[in-house]
């Protein structure tokens, strides 16, 4: 996709990159911020406005006549990263205590199967209608998700009384643009570059420099007491190597699957063939998003993301000893879809339980982000091991991937110690502690 668009609008493959640099870095700044303003001002109200930032972003970038253009309007779609968070926060303050668990992980589950479908789509989208159609249908779609909003979802009950200090929100912004900036250009400049070490340097600083900011202050963006409680440090772990895993695994599968069978390995896939290769992933994600409440409630939701954590773990160990046919993708992200909704479900319901309903968007707005700050770090190293090893013209060896699924799999068992670190809580004591919160 990325290619098209830079032969689109003139550019190089460097400068298309920020394409996806620009919504990720923009996201990751907004997502906290925008739960924490939810927490303060009114959730429905900020829900609706993150919609319609989404909507507008992608109105932008359809008629974007240059690079620069595109960019900004990317910019302006990651300031609605903090819809989800914010859903959570609504789903806690208006559902009926038995049914929160449910809607939780139902919710979470979906929003994880759009972020798999939207690879699945893609290449026949941009195959049948052209780069311009990747962003009118999330234009659609969202713009109608804003309109419903408006109409159907109360205003919020639960509110923050206290003001929202301005310097944590720019020291927060700072570190977190310092630290995402370098890992997504680190290919193109270089690792031990000065520059990539100068921003790693820099967001080390002020992310020290934050979480003083934040222990000193009579409103802190976010609390510093509630991220060190044990249900939500550990479930940010979780999140952090869940983000490694599906970022990497969503990327690099289909890069093997069009990899020419004439290099060794591969399937010389289209990009639409390869993006089906995940297919079976969102199905099954679906599927346990809904039953994961009903697993919980027999085994305790801690043993349900100890279990997802194996499973993918095991998906991602398919591919490692096996990935000669097709039917070894499909099998695997079959596999890995299970677990992914296993973790996905439940996780979400755990961090929101365990913080005051004065903090549900904040904490799982940062839940969230570091989910994706492991995507983005999973990304960066699996690209390395991905190109460790490369043919004369340049093409990685299949080696290369075989470590990567490996070291996935291996971060998956190793992250499934901290699942074991949440409290033990089950579906029905979720219901409970969200309820007796409100």
């Amino acid at each position: 996709m990325l290619g098209t668009i830079g032969d689109h609008l003139g550019t190089d493959r460097n400068t298309v990159t920020w394409v996806l640099t620009a919504y990720l870095i923009s996201a990751a700044v907004s997502t906290p911020i925008v739960g924490r303003i939810g927490d303060r001002v009114g959730k429905e109200r900020m829900l609706v406005i993150s919609l319609c930032a989404l909507a507008a972003g992608c109105l932008a970038a359809v008629f974007a006549p240059s690079i620069g253009w595109l960019i900004a309007a990317r910019v302006v779609q990651g300031a609605g990263g903090g819809a989800v968070p914010l859903c959570f926060g609504i789903i806690r303050d208006e559902f009926p205590e038995q049914k929160i668990a449910g809607a939780v992980g139902a919710t979470a589950s979906l929003v994880a199967v759009g972020g798999g479908l939207g690879v699945v789509l893609a290449g026949p989208i941009l195959d049948a209608f052209g780069y311009t159609a990747l962003f009118w249908v999330p234009f659609a779609v969202t713009s109608l998700a804003a309109v419903a909003a408006f109409v159907i979802v109360p205003e919020s009950p639960v509110r923050t009384p206290a003001s929202i200090s301005v310097t944590p929100a720019v020291l927060l912004s700072g570190w977190l643009v310092a630290f995402l900036v370098p890992l997504s250009q680190g290919s193109h400049w270089g690792w031990t570059s000065p520059s990539v070490i100068s921003l790693l340097g820099l967001s080390a600083v002020l992310c020290c420099a934050w979480v003083q900011v934040e222990l000193r202050s009579d409103a802190p963006l976010i609390d510093m007491k509630m991220m060190t409680t044990r249900a939500v440090w550990s479930c940010n772990i979780v999140a952090l190597v869940l983000g490694w895993t599906l970022f990497s695994a969503f990327a690099f599968m289909p890069q093997f699957a069009q990899t020419a069978r004439s290099d060794g390995y591969g399937f010389g896939a289209s990009v639409t063939a390869s993006g089906l290769l995940i297919l079976p992933s969102a199905v099954m994600m679906v599927l346990m998003g809904f039953c994961a409440p009903w697993l919980a409630r027999r085994i305790g939701a801690r043993q349900v993301v100890f279990v997802g954590c194996l499973t993918m773990s095991g998906a991602m160990s398919i591919l490692t000893f096996a990935h000669d046919t097709q039917a070894h993708f499909y099998l695997s992200n079959v596999v890995l879809g299970v677990g992914q909704g296993m973790v996905i479900s439940c996780m979400a319901g755990l961090v929101i339980a365990a913080v005051p309903p004065d903090q549900t968007g904040v904490a799982s707005g940062m839940n969230a982000n570091i989910r994706n700050i492991g995507g983005s770090v999973g990304a960066a190293v699996t690209s390395i091991i991905v190109t460790a090893r490369s043919s004369a013209d340049g093409v990685p060896l299949e080696s290369g991937y075989t470590w990567a699924f490996g070291v996935m799999a291996a971060t998956m068992a190793l992250v499934s110690i901290a699942a074991l670190a949440i409290p033990p809580m089950s579906a029905q004591r979720l219901d409970e502690e969200l309820a007796a919160e409100i």
